[in-house]
Formats: C-alpha cells, structure tokens, sequence
C-alpha cells in the first residue's frame, strides 16, 4: 500500500517538473530570453494563429509543425482531441499525466499495428492494476494541423476505453495552456 502511494507520490513529481517545463518554454521565445507582454494585453489563448515552426530540443528526428489548436472541455470534464495517427482517425482524451501515448489495442490495429507480434516492453500502472504494455514508434500524430513525427507510443492491453494524448506528444509543443474550459496547444 505505501509502495503504491510512493509510487504515485513520484509520478505526481514528475508530471508536474515536466507541465513546470512546458510551462517555462511558453514563456520564452525562441533564443531562451522571456517574451515582451503586449501592450495591448491580448493573450494568446484567446486569438486563432497558424504557423509553421520547428520544435526545440527534443527526440532525435523529432519534428514538429502546425499552428495553434484550442479544445474545448467536454461534459465529462476532459479534453479530447481528433487526432490522426499515421493516417487514421483516432479520437483521443488529452492526458497530460500519461507519460507516453497511449494506444488501446482496437486503435492501434485500425492503424494497422501487428499488436501480437510487438515485444512486451514493461508494465503500465493503471486504475485497474499493472497491465503489459507494447511500445512502438509512431510516424506521425496530427492534432488539426499541429503535427508531431517519431512519436513514441505504447499500446495497453487494458480497457482503458479511450487511447491517450500523453507527454510523447505534449511535451514536443511549444506550450500546453488550460484556461477555463479551454485548453490550447501550440
């Protein structure tokens, strides 16, 4: 019992140095100094921008381009994500506290991914208790526009419902903002 509390204790930590993280690199700009505010107090989140970039540091061959994508919160108090996963469709739950994207096993497939054949490579800690769990390399997750390529993924043999958009994703954004019942990427 205290092992699983240690344990949730340290993925708590890490979730939040991590959301720290992404927090700081949205208030930079591309060269490390802090950004200007505006003199008109316009805040991002609330303006419709597109626009290419590249990421900054992140996975060898990892890119990143798109815009700026807002989602709105849903009845269920998530946000979800109409994404596409190397061609498909996949309707995701944004998951900040996921460490990796996670596939349920019937998404994985619609992609086309021999889940029986991929290697068991750990256990995932779920509500349910430790499930095993498949990585896999994405090519490439889109986000209506904001496209992230080499994705690390893993597919979970559990009922989670749902496959999530976690930090594999997330964390090569430039910035991740909840306002209200608005979340933004970009």
């Amino acid at each position: 019992m205290i092992g699983r509390f240690l344990g949730l204790a340290v993925a708590i930590t890490a979730v939040s140095v991590g959301v720290a993280s992404i927090a700081s690199r949205s208030a930079r700009d591309g060269d490390g100094a802090p950004v200007a505010e505006a003199q008109d107090n316009s805040n991002w989140t609330t303006q419709r921008e597109k626009r290419g970039w590249s990421s900054g540091p992140s996975a060898p061959g990892a890119q990143t381009s798109g815009g700026e994508v807002r989602l709105g919160r849903s009845g269920d108090s998530h946000f979800y994500a109409d994404t596409e996963v190397d061609g498909t469709n996949i309707r995701m739950m944004v998951d900040s506290g996921a460490s990796i994207v996670a596939l349920t096993r019937r998404d994985a497939e619609a992609i086309g991914i021999d889940v029986d054949s991929l290697p068991i490579g750990g256990m995932a800690r779920t509500a349910g208790g430790d499930v095993p769990m498949r990585t896999v390399m994405l090519d490439s997750v889109v986000v209506e526009g904001i496209e992230v390529r080499q994705v690390p993924a893993a597919v979970v043999d559990a009922d989670m419902g749902v496959s999530l958009l976690g930090q594999s994703f997330l964390a090569k954004l430039d910035a991740v903002n909840v306002e209200g019942d608005t979340m933004t990427l970009r």
